[in-house]
C-alpha cells in the first residue's frame, strides 16, 4: 500500500479507536484501543473477539507512527513485531496477539499503530464484501521521565487559517473538546474528526474558518482538554508561510 494510502487510512481511523471502548469491524470486537508500554515494558496484548456467525480472518501489520508537517504518517516496521501477524477465528472464538517491542526505547515517547484488518470471504454472486479496518495507536516510554509540552499560535497564509500545536515535550498529548472563539464571544469553527494525538517533537495543524479569524497580530481564546491539564489561554495570530 502506498504511503498516501497509508496516512488516509489511518487519519480516517484514529479518531474512531480513540472514542471506542473497544473497537469493532463488523463482527470483531478488538481491545484494548490503546495501548501504553510502561517503562521497561516490552510486550502487550491484543484481544480479538469473533462475536459473529461465522469464521473471521484478520492481518495485523505494525507501523512506526509520525506527524510530520502537520500530516500522519506511518511507515512499515519490525521494530514491533506482531504474533501471529495472521489469524483466522472461528465463530465465538477469542485470538490473543502479542505484540513484541524488539527496539529499545531512548529519550522520548516512541509510537506506532497497529493496522488490524479484516479480510473478507470470496462474494457470492452479485454482491460486494467490504474489508474493514481498526488502528490502534501503541505509546511505549523510555527509562526517563517524559511529558508533553504544547505551544499553539493560529496561522494566516494564502487564504486559509489553522490553528497550530508544537509540541516541544519528550511524550503525546491528547486534546479533547477542541474549541476556539473571539474576544467577544463569537464562536470560530475548527475542523471535525481529526486525530486527536499531538505526538512529542512534533506539530499538529488543524483548519479553521478563516473568514471569523481577526487580522494579524489579534488573537483568540483557546479551549481544550488535555491528558492531565485544562487549557484556557489566549492564542496570538501570526503570519503562516505560503
Amino acid at each position: 500500500m502506498e504511503k498516501k494510502q497509508i496516512a488516509a487510512a489511518i487519519a480516517a481511523a484514529a479518531l474512531f479507536a480513540y472514542t471506542a471502548g473497544a473497537a469493532q469491524a463488523q463482527s470483531v470486537t478488538v481491545l484494548p484501543v490503546t495501548i501504553q508500554m510502561q517503562p521497561g515494558q516490552r510486550a502487550a496484548t491484543l484481544t480479538i473477539i469473533n462475536q459473529g456467525a461465522v469464521e473471521n480472518a484478520v492481518q495485523i501489520r505494525a507501523f512506526v507512527w509520525t506527524q510530520v508537517d502537520g500530516q500522519e504518517q506511518l511507515t512499515p516496521s519490525d521494530d514491533i513485531v506482531a504474533s501471529p501477524p495472521l489469524a483466522t477465528i472461528a465463530p465465538g472464538a477469542v485470538q490473543i496477539v502479542r505484540l513484541v517491542l524488539r527496539k529499545p526505547v531512548l529519550g522520548r515517547e516512541t509510537t506506532y499503530r497497529i493496522l488490524l484488518d479484516q479480510i473478507p470471504p470470496a462474494a457470492a454472486a452479485g454482491t460486494v464484501r467490504i474489508a474493514l479496518r481498526l488502528s490502534i495507536p501503541v505509546f511505549s516510554a523510555p527509562a526517563t521521565r517524559v511529558a508533553p509540552h504544547l505551544a499553539f499560535h493560529v496561522e494566516r497564509a494564502d487564504g486559509q487559517s489553522y490553528l497550530v500545536a508544537v509540541n516541544s515535550g519528550t511524550a503525546h498529548d491528547t486534546l479533547r473538546d477542541i474549541a476556539l472563539s473571539t474576544n467577544d464571544g463569537g464562536k470560530v469553527n475548527i475542523e471535525a474528526n481529526a486525530s486527536p494525538y499531538v505526538l512529542a517533537a512534533t506539530t499538529r495543524r488543524w483548519s479553521i474558518a478563516p473568514d471569523q479569524v481577526p487580522a494579524l497580530g489579534g488573537t483568540l481564546r483557546l479551549t481544550a482538554k488535555g491528558v492531565d491539564r485544562e487549557i484556557n489561554e489566549t492564542v496570538p495570530i501570526v503570519a503562516g508561510h505560503p
